[in-house]
């Protein structure tokens, strides 16, 4: 059975630390103060927090960036900067959280309020106060905060249809569906038809939404395997709510009670359950010359079988009508349980959980035509960022580091010589023999 999947990229970036500080006690009567530069504050993480009340990826659709607060930056007198809050950004149950690049899996959120880090905030730089020792009691070095994690990452979301259009074909249930639904997620399709059922996200004014499906023309005798077959009729099974098109200008020949029954009677005869659905009717075409009349006749009918139906006016073309229709629908679907689903094969759904692996080599050289190193890599470019520069020991110890990591040597070996220039991001120096 195929899934409808409603699918979406976002951008989400996680706070950086808050920056060291390098600061020296300056009081009276203390003479040469000692180091007393804070941390920084960590990054606020970016969390992703289920919540059972989402249907759809809609929000998404309008908010595409996520942007956690950056941690604060250590101060004089020893104090340290203060982390900044995380950032919960909710999702609907099912959704399933992948790196947008790799297709590599960070998170399936299943039960409501499930928690997931997906970008982590950055740590904060150590203030001059950690790098105190005996050798150097006031050393003038602190680092910047480590950047926050920064990703491309796609939700993904499988969707069954809360809402069914059923009638005949030519109704104008497509017509219904492209005026109130805006997003298409992408849709497999059916192996047993040619006919893919059209799907929308639906938007109600007070911004609730669901997925609406238009169930292709149920042709008389489906039930019996004619036409498009049992396979689709299951997929009208897990709707909740049913609305009922009907033509009611009769333009195409036919009786729209005629029509009304017909339809019904397939659903009867197909499966009892799908009659205690509480459905709408939506008397479309109403523009039509014959309409009222025929409506008048049609709610005639209706009271004389004793039957209770809300019945609601339409014209898709001209979009009147509709805001009620979806509201009513919204305000069902809340007080309608959900129907068991028997799908056999999303039981057996594989799913891999990847563990993040750093990469081992830390560092890349390329030489450029003109000569100059390029240095590049995560973790170096990671000191890079976390490195103060404007303090002349703060440069010396990333020249530690670096000389540590074996980038030194590395270069030599490429054949890099005295006074040639290296380079990493916009920071440049000459190698040293």
């Amino acid at each position: 059975m195929s899934m409808f999947l409603d699918q979406v990229t976002v951008n989400v970036k996680a706070g950086n630390g808050g920056d060291g500080m390098v600061a020296f006690r300056r009081e009276k009567y203390v003479p040469d103060g000692g180091p007393a530069g804070g941390d920084g504050g960590t990054g606020g993480n970016i969390i992703f927090i289920v919540d059972e009340g989402l249907r759809t990826l809609m929000d998404f659709r309008y908010n595409r960036h996520f942007k956690a607060k950056n941690g604060e930056n250590g101060m004089s007198k020893g104090m340290h900067g203060r982390g900044a809050k995380d950032l919960f950004v909710k999702v609907p149950p099912g959704t399933i959280v992948k790196n947008a690049e790799t297709g590599q899996l960070y998170a399936d959120l299943i039960n409501h309020g499930q928690e997931a880090v997906i970008a982590k905030g950055g740590r904060g730089g150590r203030g001059n106060i950690r790098f105190a020792t005996p050798r150097n009691p006031a050393p003038e070095i602190a680092e910047n905060g480590e950047p926050g994690e920064e990703k491309e990452i796609e939700l993904e979301l499988k969707v069954l249809a809360d809402v069914g259009l059923i009638g005949f074909p030519s109704v104008g249930k497509s017509t219904l569906l492209s005026v109130v639904s805006a997003a298409r997620p992408k849709i497999g399709a059916y192996h047993f038809t040619t006919i893919v059922p059209n799907l929308g996200m639906v938007e109600t004014e007070d911004g609730r939404s669901f997925v609406l499906a238009d169930m292709p023309g149920l042709i008389e005798g489906a039930s019996q395997g004619v036409g498009l077959g049992i396979e689709f009729l299951r997929h009208i099974e897990r709707t909740r709510v049913l609305l009922h098109v009907i033509d009611m200008s009769g333009i195409e020949g036919r009786v729209p009670i005629d029509d009304y029954y017909t339809i019904n009677n397939e659903l009867k005869e197909y499966d009892l359950k799908l009659r205690e659905r509480p459905q709408l009717v939506i008397a479309n075409k109403m523009d039509m010359p014959d309409s009222q009349k025929n409506l008048i006749e049609f709610k005639k009918k209706i009271e004389e079988s004793g039957e209770k139906i809300e019945i609601f006016e339409v014209s898709a073309i001209s979009q009147k009508g509709l805001t009620a229709v979806l509201t009513r629908t919204a305000d069902l679907l809340e007080s309608t349980p959900e129907f068991p689903l028997y799908d056999e094969e999303t039981h057996e759904e594989e799913r891999v959980l990847y563990k993040h692996t750093p990469s081992t080599d830390h560092f890349n050289i390329l030489r450029e035509p003109d000569g100059t190193w390029v240095l590049t890599g995560q973790k170096l470019e990671k000191l890079y960022k976390m490195t103060n520069f404007a303090h002349d020991e703060s440069v010396m110890r990333f020249a530690r580091q670096i000389r540590g990591m074996g980038i030194d040597e590395a270069l030599r070996n490429k054949g890099a010589k005295n006074g040639d220039i290296v380079r990493i991001d916009s920071f440049e120096f000459e190698f040293v023999e």
